[in-house]
């Protein structure tokens, strides 16, 4: 017994395809005397023609990934991609920078290890980007003697 007409006419009538239409294999005679759309509608209401639900992809291999993420697994070098700017922005990276230096600058200051003037003149080269990193700042002390002589 072909039904493939009624399972198209289904199909249009459900707004569907016609993968998604499924008929009722018991009820086989009732739907092969259904010959108008009224009919099929009929056949519809009482649920012997039905409309699959439609397929959807597994979110589940996705979540075990992001909880992996979530404790800092997969975020190696070979994962990478992007620019290490567009990882953390310049802004980031300037102010953990720039907070670095400035307590160095505080720490040195407290302890007198450099002079006033001196400590102002490192927090404005600092502020100009003069300074690669502390060790560059330490350098700098060192090859311009302006450590502060202990008697």
């Amino acid at each position: 017994m072909d039904l493939r007409n009624k399972k198209e006419l289904a199909a249009k009538i459900l707004d569907v395809g016609i993968t998604r239409v499924w008929l009722d294999p018991n009820k086989k005679q009732e739907i092969k005397e259904a010959i108008t759309r009224e009919d099929l509608k009929r056949l519809i209401s009482k649920g012997i023609i039905l409309v699959k639900q439609k397929k959807g992809v597994s979110r589940g291999r996705v979540r075990r990934l992001l909880l992996q993420k979530r404790k800092g697994r997969r975020h190696g070098i070979g994962s990478r991609k992007g620019k290490h700017t567009a990882r953390a922005g310049k802004k980031e990276l300037w102010v953990v920078k720039i907070r670095l230096y400035r307590s160095l600058f505080n720490s040195l200051l407290e302890k007198q290890l450099v002079t006033k003037q001196t400590y102002r003149d490192l927090r404005n080269k600092a502020k100009g980007g003069y300074f690669r990193s502390r060790r560059h700042i330490l350098l700098y002390l060192t090859e311009n003697a302006l450590w502060v002589k202990k008697k």
